[in-house]
């Protein structure tokens, strides 16, 4: 109460006091010091506290008057009601955002996941991705959304208000009654949405007075100048000589260069730097030293020293007084304090935005908000993140103050920009950054443009940067440009686009007046872009230098959408668009770089003359960039889609549009694109090639190549057709060819005139018929998107990431793919990989057209390969008529016959069949043309007389176009274009009756029936022919092998004698089966009665020799590719891990299978010879690879199979299979004598008279005597074991051996994650686990899939299994046999009592399977005797796994039992049958069986006291995935980092094995493992996985593998969108949902521990030049 109580006198005393800013300030002056900045490192909770009790409490008792909780409770009340608001959620960087592709104005419009997941937008299409940073969520701005602009949050319950707004405003529209449509008017349109702000007069004056005060306060120390002093009032009363030497953050010295700077200049230690550093980049500066002034100038000196370089400026660093940083570090909390307070009522933060935009009382002065925006460049990053937030949660966030602040913004644009750009921190943390949240608004654009002139503005401001690379042509030159600079000056145009992105429905004078003011100024910018970065052709020697091309490309693709925005706000209004191409016609001509320098001549061709300036591509300097020119072209088109043309003569007087001129430079760029593609410049290196390149590719076509198209089809409307072509051949430089009047026997350039006459040819096909473009035809835009698809489909099938990829997009990147797709083509669902793809229907294939002018060169060639029918497109009701003329007028046919004479006279240099192909498609077309207007209209009327010219030019001299028709169909190197020719000629006959009006489709159906018949019946001839062919050759083939069948029996006649008549190869398998299956009815597979056992290893082929050899005990080794590793797949206690030090692992496998050792093979067979060859090669070749290290570990064995490559880190030597044949007379007799009870007391003495003899080696005498003694009681049945059959173990090859010894040493090292040692007792116990493992695993895939046990192995499973266990069968011949016996001997104790065995654990505490497979290859090693090699006969085996079987299974049973129910069940707490008859059956059982039962571990399970594991176990799968992906997203937007308090960004990463969710890459995470940092995950993995790690990184929608610390791969995720498609990093957006085949798919990978298999194949794929550091994940 005493701290309130004063927090209440103090606002009380400031009440009354005369100057009450004067007085805060000097409170703030003693306090501050006192709290902050005490020491270097100071207690953050304890500050904090102190800063709550001393500082805001009474700031905040001084704003309310009273008690705050009092205050407040009073602003609700009278505040009741709620009001419409916005979300205003400000967006980390790396925060998944969400904007409706339905709904919003723009796609910067976003929502944040919560205000997503609550929205009608959920149900929409909607598209994520992850923030720059910098944004803030838009739910509740009734601009940014056409329906659904609140989610259920945020909703103030007026959408029904809303809506009435809006229909209220649109009705406004439509009758043309709103001429103003401002930002004022929507203001007092929705302020009935709005309630009155009620606030107490006092509040409201006290809060003007605080917040200016504490405003002002914490402007002036966030601007601080290091020579500043403090106001009087804050000065502290005893200046101390305390100072701090504080180190900012900049963006050009690296990380490990600040930690070496700090290092040698403060000297303090590689940790501390570190973590100065990572505050540094995170905060913007850190205090690095504490001391007196002399102390900290030592320090600043020495930051400066170390941190220069040559091409480096020192770091910053500046000395602050310790009154100082405490003041500064108070304003930025003042920042957080202001944001809460502000967001308790409407009225406060009305307030704070009067306080932030008042004017100063000095005019000279700024007002607050202007000085902090102005300051921003120079604030650390701290400083900048509480400003642009405070002006997110104030300013931002009401209607008239967002404008006020806009208009601000707009009056600082220039400097902002300019201090951005000599900044040197990224964007999303700088003040222009706000240009998204203010020019993105609608009416707010529209008014920024009436009041502002912002697009002059924003226009300006680029100029201005961009000045410094013009030439002395006033043309833009970035040679040697500054990559950095220029990047920041392509933001602006960023913000340019936003301004347009809404064009106005209606209007108004000012509106026109400033557009086409901005408008004016774009143009100048585009004059210094015409005609820059000229070219001029190599001759003789290569370019020295690649001159610089990108940067011109870059601004041309900045430029792209902001050129087709201004298009499209001229297309509203027919004045703007008028006045537009008025001004762009004159700044067209104004333009200082036309390259119009000689004067004009005359060229003469068929008795016509083209009056044209000479010019020479190939010789004179030509540029590719021409934007001015291209936006004409596209203002012309829109004149005529609007009608608008009619006017033009009023604004552009005829005579200057002059089309033969303004034709001329689009008309040189595709000649040196022909050039180029001919290598007519070769010798101009690469960039020219590439400009080439991009000029025509889906990137820049848009506004270039396609704009080019437009303007020449302009020309070729208005112009004389004959003098166009001229024009055209003029500029193909093939004029004099054409004319006869040029030569050459140089084959170089006979080839290149081919290619440009092809390039010219085709430029003529593409002006004629691709007239398919709005403005141009009366199509839509729906309609060209339809067009361009159908022709990428009729390349092959293709995705749909890769046909928006190939389609240009808008400002608003929508390609309209959607609104077609569906429409023209059929999709097909991909499958466990690979993608969804579509493929075009069938009705639309006819649409093709095989010269599509955006088709590349492999297009092209690929789509004729994939359409046999070709079909020219057929011309619609289109505009630009004039333009068909080109194909009858004189100089076009005099081009067509001297191409087709060619041919005819066989000069085989002159022409190439793509030329004539192009020249009889442009006869078909002009044919079909001339069809079509005689259809519609009488002969005397149609001027198109293509066929009358073709047939009558030259014809005297027997060279018309028609007679060269006839002649070329006969030529042998044509049959390819038979049927165009063909289909040609018929259509002259077509025409011709027509024109002499004698029913010609009769006539023609005829022919075209007869022709189609003729082809018909060829094929079928042809059909028929070779199926007699192919008939006749298999008789051949068959007769040949019957002589040879028969000769062979010739030959080896005494080998059939032998075999019965009736028998053969089938018959006898048949036979054999049947006879197995009648002997194996009454057989079962383990004891004496057991049925025959498997057959031995087929003979086997070497992969690496190919020899082939069979298995045997004395041959040299045939070994099977193998990878050992570590698995928690069959895990029921994920988490824990297993060690020697600790229990009794590795001998007895604890039940919950906590880390097993699985052994898999991928089947290839080879000698060991080879293999240790091939090993040594790969090791030897491998080193000298980069990165090899992250493939393959050499150090721990490891290498890929030469034919699969698969990762194996050992092999198995295969053993041969040992013959088990069972007399079954001898079995029965010995059955009667041997018992289990007999069997156990037999084993029992031998276990006695082996220890005997094992106690007997110690040096100690009564050792010996007692172990003597013991060896008399029991000698009797110490060989009672041998007399039930033994025989003499198998013998193996040196070769053999060392295998099993390689194989069995890995098995261990890998198991127990130890150093290779074969002397180890645990080997041998490793081999059988891993050999009990395997077969667990092999059988919990099995039951996963629904496969019988055994019954389903793939051929590589089964060799590798049935290599495994004769590889684990064997260790005990390689191993001390007193070791065996003694493990043996430990296994069997928890079975059977045996004397003098300790710790044994009892049945709850074993995994039976485990111990079965170790007695089962174990027991064969108690029949070895002292001097002969013994093991057990084929009986003896028998009844040995019979009874070891009994044992354990019984044992298994109880332990089953014992695990089912709890101690309370028992002991008969509970009641019902099931439970009481439970109780019974332990209660029978543990009478029999009290040596287990009895057991104190036992007791404390039954007790609660130990955990016990459940039967049966269950199976271990991946975690449960939501469906829709956006769930997960929300799921790691609240997921909180435990090591972290900040809010940045975080790499929400999930593990699929158990479902926790991880902070990876991120230092706060990252722990020591062995002795080294790794990041979560390795540290996750190695506990989870046993090293092995399957992660789903959340914000990235991408799976991680991972197998060791340095290992690891990315993986695609089985999230898809709804066209079949991975979306890695979230690229397209699109929503996302579970696969389950291809999740099923990662779960069995998985099972078959294949992870590790998987990240080697990635990575052999991937050749990564940097490798990523897959420790720190």
């Amino acid at each position: 109460m005493a701290e309130s109580l004063n927090g209440v006198q103090l606002s009380t005393k400031w009440q009354e006091a005369s100057n009450r800013g004067a007085a805060v300030l000097r409170y703030l002056g003693e306090q501050v010091p006192l709290i902050f900045c005490l020491e270097t490192e100071p207690q953050q909770g304890e500050e904090e506290q102190k800063v709550e009790e001393r500082l805001l409490y009474p700031l905040e008792c001084f704003l309310f008057g009273e008690d705050p909780c009092v205050g407040l409770e009073k602003l609700q009340q009278y505040n009741s009601s709620s009001s419409a608001q916005l979300c205003g959620r400000v967006f980390k960087e790396g925060e998944t955002v969400y904007s409706c592709r339905d709904c919003a104005i723009d796609p910067t419009c976003v929502l944040c996941i919560e205000c997503f997941q609550k929205s009608v937008h959920k149900s929409h299409r909607y598209k994520m991705h992850a923030s720059a940073g910098g944004g803030f969520c838009d739910c509740g701005d009734l601009e940014a959304w056409k329906t659904g602009p609140c989610c259920s949050q945020h909703d103030p319950g007026t959408s029904v208000t809303m809506e009435t707004v809006q229909f209220i405003l649109q009705k406004l529209i439509d009758v043309k009654i709103v001429v103003d449509f401002s930002m004022n008017s929507i203001v007092e349109l929705t302020s009935c949405l709005e309630d009155e702000c009620v606030m107490d007069p006092d509040l409201q004056e006290r809060a003007q007075t605080l917040f200016h005060l504490l405003l002002r306060y914490t402007t002036d120390m966030l601007v601080w100048e290091e020579n500043n002093e403090l106001s009087e009032e804050l000065k502290p009363k005893v200046k101390e000589d305390t100072y701090y030497c504080v180190l900012y953050n900049d963006e050009h010295h690296s990380y490990d260069h600040v930690i070496y700077t700090l290092q040698r200049a403060i000297a303090c230690d590689q940790n501390q730097a570190q973590i100065y550093t990572a505050l540094i980049d995170k905060e913007g500066r850190k205090a690095v030293k504490r001391g007196t002034l002399r102390s900290c100038q030592e320090a600043k000196e020495n930051i400066r020293r170390n941190s220069e370089h040559i091409i480096q400026k020192p770091l910053r660093v500046e000395i602050l007084h310790s009154a100082v940083m405490a003041h500064q570090t108070f304003a930025l909390r003042l920042g957080a304090w202001f944001q809460k307070i502000i967001g308790y009522s409407v009225g406060l933060r009305e307030v704070f935005c009067q306080v932030a935009l008042e004017p100063a009382a000095d005019n000279d002065k700024l007002c607050l908000i202007s000085c902090l925006m102005l300051h921003d460049a120079k604030l650390y990053k701290g400083a900048r993140k509480v400003v642009h937030e405070l002006i997110f949660s104030s300013l931002l966030m009401d209607t008239e103050y967002k404008r006020q602040f806009a208009m601000k913004f707009t009056e600082h644009y220039k400097q902002l920009q300019e201090d951005f750009i000599s900044d040197d921190h990224q964007r999303n943390i700088s003040i222009t950054a706000l240009s998204v949240q203010i020019f993105t608004v609608p009416t707010l654009a529209r008014q920024l443009i009436e009041e502002g002139n912002v697009i002059k503005v924003i226009i300006d401001t680029v100029m201005e940067m961009m000045q410094e690379h013009l030439d002395n042509n006033h043309r833009f030159h970035f040679q040697g440009h500054n990559p950095d600079k220029f990047f920041r000056v392509q933001v602006i145009f960023h913000d340019l686009r936003y301004i347009l992105i809404s064009k106005p429905s209606v209007w108004t004078e000012t509106m026109r007046v400033k557009f086409l003011e901005g408008l004016c100024v774009f143009l100048r910018f585009l004059c210094c872009m015409q005609g820059m970065e000229e070219v001029k052709r190599q001759f003789g020697q290569h370019v020295e230098v690649e001159p610089e091309w990108e940067a011109g490309f870059t601004l041309q693709m900045q430029l792209r959408h902001i050129i087709a925005m201004f298009q499209d706000w001229c297309s509203s209004d027919e004045r703007v668009l008028l006045l537009a191409f008025q001004e762009c016609h004159r700044a067209l001509m104004s333009c200082t770089n036309q390259p119009f320098r000689s004067e004009p001549t005359d060229s003469y061709m068929c008795k016509q003359i083209l009056h044209a300036r000479p010019y020479k591509v190939s010789q004179e300097p030509v540029s590719i960039h021409l934007p001015v020119s291209r936006l004409l072209a596209g203002l012309y088109v829109l004149l005529c889609q609007t009608g608008a043309i009619r006017y033009l003569p009023d604004f552009v007087d005829p005579v200057q549009l002059n089309f033969t001129e303004l034709a001329d430079q689009p008309l040189r760029c595709v000649v040196l694109a022909s050039q180029v593609s001919a290598d007519m410049w070769r010798r101009n290196g690469l960039s020219l090639v590439s400009q080439v390149y991009y000029y025509q590719d889906v990137k820049c076509r848009d506004e270039m190549f396609d704009k080019d198209v437009m303007m020449l089809q302009i020309a070729a409307s208005k112009m004389n057709p004959n003098h166009f072509v001229m024009l055209v051949l003029l500029r193909f430089e093939l004029f004099d060819i054409f004319n006869g009047n040029c030569s050459s026997k140089d084959q170089e350039v006979l080839k290149q005139w081919n290619r440009l006459t092809e390039g010219m040819l085709y430029l003529i096909i593409v002006i004629v018929g691709e007239r398919y473009v709005p403005g141009i035809s009366h199509v839509t835009k729906e309609d060209v998107t339809m067009r361009e698809v159908i022709h990428l489909l009729c390349i092959e099938p293709m995705a749909h990431s890769s046909l928006v990829k190939s389609l240009p997009d808008n400002e608003s990147h929508d390609t309209g793919l959607e609104t077609v797709i569906s429409k023209v083509a059929t999709f097909k669902k991909p499958g466990v990989s690979g993608h969804g793809l579509y493929e075009l229907k069938k009705e639309y294939l006819k649409e093709f057209n095989p010269f599509f002018y955006h088709y590349s060169r492999p297009q092209h060639s690929k789509a004729e390969e994939a359409q046999k029918k070709r079909r020219t497109q057929d011309g619609s009701d289109k505009a630009f008529s004039n333009i068909v003329h080109l194909l009858c007028c004189d100089v076009f046919i005099h081009i067509l016959r001297r191409i087709l004479q060619k041919a005819v006279e066989d000069r085989s240099n002159r022409w190439t069949e793509p030329m004539i192909q192009m020249a009889l498609h442009l006869v078909g077309q002009a044919l079909l043309e001339e069809k079509m207007q005689l259809e519609s209209s009488s002969a005397e009327e149609v001027t198109f007389d293509f066929s009358l010219k073709a047939q009558k030019t030259g014809s005297e001299h027997g060279k018309s176009l028609f007679h060269f028709l006839t002649k070329i169909k006969s030529l042998p190197s044509l049959e390819a274009q038979n049927d165009m020719i063909t289909w040609n000629l018929q259509m002259f006959e077509v025409v011709k009756c027509f024109r002499e009006k004698s029913g010609p489709v009769a006539s023609f159906a005829i022919d075209r029936s007869k022709s189609e018949e003729s082809v018909q019946d060829k094929e079928k001839a042809e059909r028929k022919r070779k199926a007699e062919a192919a008939k006749a050759h298999r008789q051949k083939i068959m007769a040949q092998m019957s002589a040879m069948q028969k000769n062979f029996i010739e030959s080896n006649k005494m080998l059939y004698d032998n075999v019965p008549e009736s028998s053969s190869q089938s018959d006898v398998t048949a036979s054999v089966e049947s006879c197995g299956m009648d002997v194996d009815e009454s057989r079962v597979a383990v004891g004496p009665q057991q049925g025959v056992c498997s057959t031995d290893w087929e003979t086997m082929t070497c992969i690496l020799c190919q020899e082939e050899q069979e298995v045997q005990a004395q041959a040299a080794s045939m070994v099977l590719t193998a990878c050992v590793q570590r698995s928690t797949v069959l895990t029921q206690n994920r988490g824990k891990t297993l060690s020697t030090k600790e229990g009794c692992y590795p001998l007895f496998m604890p039940p919950d299978l906590a880390v097993g050792t699985h052994t898999g093979s991928c089947g290839h067979v080879m000698h060991a010879t080879c293999w240790q060859k091939y090993f040594e090669a790969v090791q030897n070749t491998t080193r000298n690879r980069l990165h090899a290290e992250l493939i393959i570990d050499l150090e721990n064995g490891e290498y890929m199979c030469p034919l699969c490559k698969s990762l194996c880190n050992t092999v198995i030597p295969l053993i041969p299979v040992e013959p088990s044949k069972i007399n079954y007379e001898s079995a029965e007799l010995v059955g009667q004598h041997l018992t289990l009870e007999r069997w156990v007391q037999i084993i029992s003495s031998r276990i006695r008279g082996l220890r005997a003899t094992w106690e007997a080696d110690n040096n100690s005498e009564a050792a010996v005597e007692e172990a003597m003694a013991l060896f008399d009681e029991c000698q009797a049945d110490f060989r009672s074991i041998l007399s039930f059959g033994v025989q003499e173990p198998p013998k193996f090859s040196r070769s053999i051996t060392e295998m099993l010894g390689v194989c069995a040493t890995t098995v261990h090292r890998v198991g127990l994650q130890t150093a290779p040692n074969d002397l180890c007792p645990y080997v041998p116990v490793m081999s059988w686990n891993t050999c009990a493992y395997t077969i667990q695993s092999i059988d919990n895939m099995l039951q996963e899939e629904g496969k019988a046990l055994f019954g389903s192995l793939q051929n590589r499973q089964l060799s590798g299994l049935k290599a495994v266990v004769q590889f684990s069968a064997a260790q005990r011949l390689k191993s001390s046999q007193a070791v065996i016996q003694k493990h043996f001997t430990d296994m069997l104790a928890v079975l059977v009592p045996v004397p003098n065995v300790e710790n044994t654990p009892s049945i709850l505490e074993v995994d039976f399977f485990h111990l079965l497979v170790g007695l089962v290859l174990s027991i064969p090693a108690l029949y070895q005797e002292e001097a002969v090699d013994l093991q057990p006969s084929a009986v003896s085996t028998a009844f040995n796994h019979l009874y070891l079987l009994r044992l354990v299974t019984m044992a298994h049973m109880i332990q089953v039992l014992l695990a089912s129910h709890d101690c309370a069940v028992i002991g008969m707490v509970e009641e019902g049958d099931e439970a009481q008859a439970a109780a019974e059956l332990f209660s029978l059982v543990s009478q029999h069986t009290d040596g287990w039962c009895g057991n104190t571990a036992i007791s404390k399970a039954l007790k609660g006291e130990m955990h016990i594991i459940r039967y049966p176990h269950k199976r271990n799968r991946l975690i449960d995935l939501p469906e829709d992906y956006s769930v997960l997203l929300n799921q790691a937007s609240h997921f909180k980092c435990p090591n972290s308090s900040d809010d940045e960004r975080k790499h929400p990463t999930l593990c699929l094995l158990c479902g926790v969710m991880l902070c990876a890459q991120s230092p706060c995470c990252q722990v020591q493992l062995n002795g080294e940092e790794v990041g979560a995950c390795t540290a996750h993995a190695a506990i989870c996985g046993a090293g092995v790690g399957m992660f789903l990184r959340v914000r990235e929608c991408e799976i991680v593998l991972m197998a060791s610390k340095t290992r690891g791969s990315p993986y695609p995720a089985p999230y898809l969108d709804d066209y079949g498609e991975t979306d890695p990093q979230l690229g397209r957006g699109n929503p996302l949902h579970l696969c389950p085949e291809r999740y099923r798919k990662m779960l069995h990978m998985w099972q078959q521990h294949c992870v590790l298999e998987e990240i080697a194949r990635n990575l052999e794929v991937l050749n990564v030049m940097f490798p990523f550091e897959w420790q720190m994940l």
